[in-house]
């Protein structure tokens, strides 16, 4: 009997994560954070909810990665502090505004509030790689660099709850604007 060549059983796994992040995003997108529980995303993702719980310990940490994913690398690049600021705070309003994207930053904030060991994914996860980059880039101290991405950030997540759409292009180039001066 010749040696079998299939694979472990269950479901492969190679791109679970993109998988189940895009489930995510389109269960925050279409259900809003709230309604985007574990059982909603696993059904959406094609998965068992115990599948995202061996992987993610609460639906926080789920979508902090899921942010992480969806976010990548800033483009910290330019002729200056300038060009870099105003790379970063387009970027990252496009992003905030991608579907999704900002109701899952904004649900998982407030999941924070009462939960520490979610607060430190998210700083751990989420906020310090690009916290590190920027302090890096700019040569200005932590507590600086977290001003700054706390205006930015909860400036355009405050715009997006209100209206329910992102910060038009003309209010992103008035808040890049006033991060220069800041940062002057």
């Amino acid at each position: 009997m010749p040696a079998s060549t299939s694979s472990a059983p269950g479901r492969p796994r190679t791109n679970l994560d993109a998988t189940v992040f895009a489930a995510a995003l389109r269960s925050v997108h279409n259900l809003g954070y709230a309604g985007a529980t574990m059982d909603r995303i696993a059904a959406e993702a094609g998965v068992a909810k115990t599948t995202l719980y061996r992987r993610w310990p609460s639906k926080g940490a789920l979508i902090t990665d899921c942010l992480v994913d969806a976010l990548g690398p800033a483009p910290l690049d330019g002729a200056g502090t300038d060009e870099i600021v105003a790379s970063a705070i387009h970027w990252v309003a496009a992003k905030i505004g991608e579907p999704g994207v900002g109701g899952a930053f904004a649900g998982v904030f407030v999941d924070a509030v009462s939960d520490p060991a979610l607060r430190e994914v998210l700083s751990t996860r989420l906020q310090d790689p690009y916290r590190l980059a920027l302090q890096d880039v700019l040569g200005e101290p932590e507590h600086r660099v977290l001003f700054v991405i706390d205006v930015i950030v909860g400036t355009l997540l405050h715009r997006m709850g209100m209206t329910g759409k992102p910060m038009a292009d003309a209010d992103v180039a008035e808040l890049v604007e006033m991060i220069r001066r800041v940062l002057r």
